[in-house]
């Protein structure tokens, strides 16, 4: 199972408690602003505010929080300006690490970043050093109990999917998506009712590092510290650790 699985599977049991901190709404919050910024304020003509939109009503997101931020994005309201751009690194044991950063303060997150790279036994490299390794997807997340796994299967290979991913033991199952097809795949399993946990334009590692030890502990501890960082606004990476020694860390 690729890092991103895992991530993707530890964040969604955490979910919860990132919400309760705010987390999850100040992410999406800043990614409304910039979709809006950049492509204007009408979803039905912005995909990457539609996707941003979607994600916020996923998350239960208040109507009132959305339109402030599209119309902080448009200028309509007074709002932050936020720089984006990309960090690129290694964690403990070499694995490569990716981060979408959203800051109104590129001094402070470089800062930031940095000291909880060191902390963790891994370093920030040079623009371009991991990014070979991750292939742009289009990923939706469904929760594997409540969908019926066969349909969804034939429900998004012909509404323009790559694959589906569908592995024993995990408690979701994923579909993979060209960029292009990614709206178009969404949609289909939105009129359809099927709840989705995350659906969003992601990174995904053509190959995995396996950790264990205290290089897996540290990387879950880097992750961990990422996610905890507010100008961090995504973060991609393809570790590989057991399972069974991913459930005693997360202990």
């Amino acid at each position: 199972m690729s890092g991103h699985n895992k991530w993707s599977s530890i964040k969604h049991r955490k979910g919860a408690v990132d919400a309760k901190r705010g987390k999850i709404f100040t992410r999406i919050i800043k990614e409304i602003i910039v979709a809006a910024r950049d492509g204007g304020g009408d979803p039905d003509m912005n995909p990457r505010l539609r996707t941003a939109v979607a994600a916020a009503k996923s998350a239960n997101m208040p109507k009132d929080n959305i339109e402030r931020a599209i119309k902080k994005g448009t200028g309509e309201l007074e709002g932050v300006s936020y720089e984006e751009f990309t960090y690129e690194g290694y964690g403990p044991g070499g694995a490569a690490v990716m981060l979408d950063i959203l800051t109104d303060n590129k001094n402070r997150a470089a800062a930031e970043v940095r000291h909880i790279f060191n902390k963790c036994n891994g370093n920030l490299g040079e623009n371009g050093c991991v990014a070979w390794i991750f292939d742009t997807r289009g990923v939706i997340v469904c929760e594997r109990e409540i969908v019926d796994a066969e349909a969804l299967f034939e429900l998004a290979l012909e509404a323009g999917a790559d694959d589906v991913i569908d592995e024993e033991g995990s408690d979701t199952i994923e579909i993979h998506t060209s960029p292009e097809a990614f709206e178009e795949v969404r949609q289909a399993l939105e009129r359809e009712g099927i709840a989705m946990l995350s659906a969003a334009i992601d990174k995904i590692p053509s190959n995995t590092v396996s950790l264990e030890g205290k290089a897996a502990e540290q990387m879950l501890r880097l992750m961990d510290m990422l996610e905890d960082c507010d100008d961090v606004q995504k973060i991609y990476a393809n570790f590989d650790i057991d399972d069974a020694l991913m459930e005693d860390l997360q202990k």
